[in-house]
């Protein structure tokens, strides 16, 4: 990343809240300072007991009115994700809540932005949702490559208790709540909850089997929630503001603002707050510099990280970036994640590449997912080079439908979406690559038709 723009307001009362970034500039341009006193001067941990003292049953109806949805590509209505969790315990067994910044998908480039310049409002969430479940305590799993995010949130956590925010009577409350800070090994597969939780526990990082579902047997065999860190992030503001400011922006279903963080043959690599439901090509054109060459020289983009499938320019030309017009389009918004690719890179070498990290990514704890992934690799690189035949691309369809759906976790869906994606729109490369006469070889490279004798 060359730039990352979080952008906010000060209200005359005090508040410090997300806005859009038509708004009133960049305020890391004017104060870089993430400790515990220039999250104060910003309004993080503004009357928080005053939050608390409303209830938890108030906390989950205002997250519920926002309309707020998972920000870590699921997209699961947040509000009713958090009234699963028990409200009294019977057998007297703690409810957790288990906080995901294990931030491995390839395009995406958010919550450690979160971490690094903004912690106190991830500390000051997990404090607001963790009430609202009634939780004990946090824990918050850091990809391990993440050293200095990580530190920079454990100091915000200790900044935190040293001011009586967090621990005991949590800001004057009366309600005791801790925070731990966990840095994982970097793991692609521990982003999947349930192997999180595993490897909060100090095994190997290896989905589980549902049911039992987390919310009734998770972290320590106790009922948990595991959120993503922009969710909790931007509970705060939505409790200060209430629930219909933050549904305000965006479409029905599709509320609030959410990080995009843009990569690829863009000249701005950026990211940027912006409202839900903005234009695809207004995101880019307006706070990534546009493709390069131009937005005539795009040829497709993924748009919610590596395990969306693709979609074309003519379907970027309008697409909005939200949860329902993406899906409509036979793709997600995901993290949001925005890969651009032009038209001089080879879009099936790009595809290959995000197999090649799945293939490498995978646990090997499901026969499709393990031995799929092996094989994606395989026949894509045999039309990379112009070694496979016509049937091949038929077959390397099937394989991921033989995939998709047939795993613990999601990473086997993630494997086979972009090569999906690839095969609906760009068959026609994927032809160029295979046998196309007796003796000669057509390979698309970016729109450079080369042919060579076999």
């Amino acid at each position: 990343l060359s730039n990352f723009y979080f952008f906010f307001f000060q209200a005359e009362d005090g508040i410090r809240d997300f806005c859009l970034s038509r708004g009133l500039g960049d305020v890391y341009k004017r104060q870089k300072d993430s400790s515990v006193n220039g999250a104060l001067k910003l309004g993080d941990w503004y009357k928080t007991k005053d939050i608390i003292a409303n209830g938890p049953e108030w906390i989950i109806d205002e997250i519920k009115l926002s309309g707020l949805r998972g920000r870590g590509g699921a997209g699961f209505p947040s509000g009713l994700k958090y009234s699963f969790m028990p409200k009294v315990s019977p057998d007297g067994r703690p409810s957790y809540l288990v906080i995901n910044s294990d931030e491995s998908e390839p395009g995406t480039c958010k919550d450690r932005e979160i971490l690094r310049n903004e912690p106190h409002k991830l500390v000051e969430g997990a404090l607001c949702v963790g009430f609202a479940m009634r939780a004990k305590a946090a824990y918050i799993y850091v990809r391990g490559e993440f050293w200095v995010e990580g530190n920079a949130l454990q100091k915000a956590v200790d900044e935190a208790y040293a001011k009586g925010f967090i621990g005991k009577n949590a800001c004057g409350s009366g309600y005791d709540f801790d925070v731990y800070v966990h840095l994982g090994a970097g793991a692609y597969i521990c982003g999947e909850e349930t192997a999180l939780l595993d490897s909060l526990e100090g095994k190997q990082g290896k989905p589980r089997l549902k049911p039992p579902f987390p919310a009734n047997a998770g972290l320590y065999g106790c009922p948990t929630t595991v959120t993503n860190v922009e969710t909790v992030a931007v509970v705060p503001t939505i409790l200060r503001r209430g629930g219909n400011w933050f549904a305000s922006f965006g479409r029905k279903n599709n509320h609030g603002t959410k990080l995009f963080c843009i990569s690829g043959h863009i000249n701005n690599p950026i990211t940027v707050e912006e409202e839900m439901s903005i234009p695809l090509k207004e995101l880019i054109e307006r706070h990534a510099g546009g493709v390069i060459g131009g937005w005539d020289n795009l040829k497709a983009i993924i748009p919610g990280g590596s395990s969306v499938p693709l979609i074309p320019k003519n379907v970027c030309d309008n697409v909005l970036m939200d949860f329902d017009a993406l899906k409509d389009e036979k793709t997600g918004l995901g993290t949001a994640g925005v890969i651009v690719i032009n038209k001089q890179a080879d879009i099936i070498d790009s595809i290959l590449r995000l197999s090649k990290f799945y293939k490498h990514e995978s646990c090997g704890q499901c026969t499709p997912c393990r031995e799929g992934t092996n094989w994606l690799v395989d026949l894509l690189t045999r039309m990379k080079e112009g070694n496979a035949d016509f049937s091949e691309i038929d077959m390397l369809e099937e394989l991921t439908y033989q995939i998709e759906g047939h795993t613990i976790c999601a990473l086997g869906d993630a494997a086979a979406w972009p090569v999906q994606g690839l095969i609906r729109h760009f068959r026609d490369c994927l032809l160029y690559t295979s046998d196309a006469a007796d003796d000669l070889l057509c390979v698309d490279l970016g729109g450079r038709r080369i042919i060579k004798k076999k």
